[in-house]
């Protein structure tokens, strides 16, 4: 059997050691730390139970305990919140004095909790997007407890409140975390408008700087990307990404880059196209099917019928 010596282990120890003092991508320097992902994920949760409740948690919902439920939550969001934001700005933002900090945390809770109720509204209209839009649902509730699409769409509706307020790290990971349970990518900078749904979902990627309009439909597979991404950091802040204009459809499979592409109102755009360009307004882009040859085997045994000869 071979072992290490204890001047490998040693060695092995004291390099990591060094990555962790010299770069600093790691958490440990000054007692900074990143908010826990496991704290954020709860608290999606808690917001899930807030905005359709009865669907989620093991207890019944009895519409008699509604205002202490909806108290109840509403203040546990809220301070886990404002500690979650807190910590993140502490990690970005050391030279600020601790008490400024706590007071741009305690106001982005405040922001956050003020927003909920029309959250929900919005949130509501896609459900119904997707009752409307979809022949194979059964009812609005089995799309708020099993479509991937809308918990896609909840979550990146609660990470964008916050990301427009420039919370650090807490958005990226409440997305992501959609992403990993629904193969579902919308970056929290997106602005999506109004009865928005997406149908099936799987491998949907929209990005951090598309803009999205009202009454707007994605199959799966569709991409809202960037031309190119070579420059880097460079481009953080210019526009990347596609504006989709009000009751646009836009089937399984479609690409559509750039941050200069609009593609304009009551358009269609069909299954596995690539756009680099705007589209007019009432447009419907599709592939041409490739023209398709069939040729028959030949027939066994020496003959010549004029299409084989053997």
């Amino acid at each position: 059997m071979v072992t290490e010596t204890k001047t490998d282990f040693d060695q092995v120890v004291d390099q990591i050691t060094q990555n962790y003092i010299s770069d600093e991508v790691f958490v440990t320097k000054e007692n900074r730390r990143l908010p826990g992902r496991s704290n954020i994920i709860v608290l999606i949760k808690r917001l899930r139970a807030l905005m359709f409740p009865g669907y989620f948690e093991e207890k019944n919902f009895e519409y008699t305990d509604a205002k202490y439920f909806v108290g109840n939550t509403v203040n546990s969001i809220r301070r886990e919140l404002r500690q979650q934001v807190e910590t993140a700005l502490l990690y970005t933002n050391e030279h600020e004095s601790l008490s400024c900090i706590a007071k741009k945390a305690d106001d982005i809770a405040s922001f956050f909790i003020g927003r909920l109720a029309d959250i929900q509204n919005m949130l509501l209209k896609d459900v119904q997007a997707g009752f409307d839009g979809d022949p194979a649902a059964k009812s609005r509730q089995e799309i708020i407890s099993s479509y991937p699409g809308v918990f896609a769409i909840f979550v990146y509706r609660m990470a964008h409140e916050l990301y427009i307020k420039n919370v650090p790290f807490i958005p990226r990971v409440m997305t992501e975390y959609a992403h990993s349970r629904t193969g579902i990518d919308i970056n929290p900078g997106a602005e999506i408008g109004e009865y928005f749904f997406i149908d099936h979902g799987t491998g949907v990627v929209i990005g951090e700087t598309t803009k999205i309009g009202n009454n707007v439909k994605l199959y799966q597979g569709v991409t809202l990307g960037a031309l190119s991404t070579r420059k880097g950091q460079l481009l953080a802040d210019v526009k990347r990404h596609p504006t989709i204009e009000d009751d646009v459809t836009i089937y399984s499979g479609a690409t559509i880059l750039g941050g200069e592409t609009v593609v304009g109102a009551h358009s269609i755009i069909g299954g596995n196209t690539f756009i680099t360009e705007s589209v007019p307004a009432h447009t419907k882009v599709t592939l041409k099917a490739p023209e398709m040859t069939f040729q028959a085997d030949p027939p066994k045994g020496p003959v010549n019928n004029g299409d084989w000869m053997i």
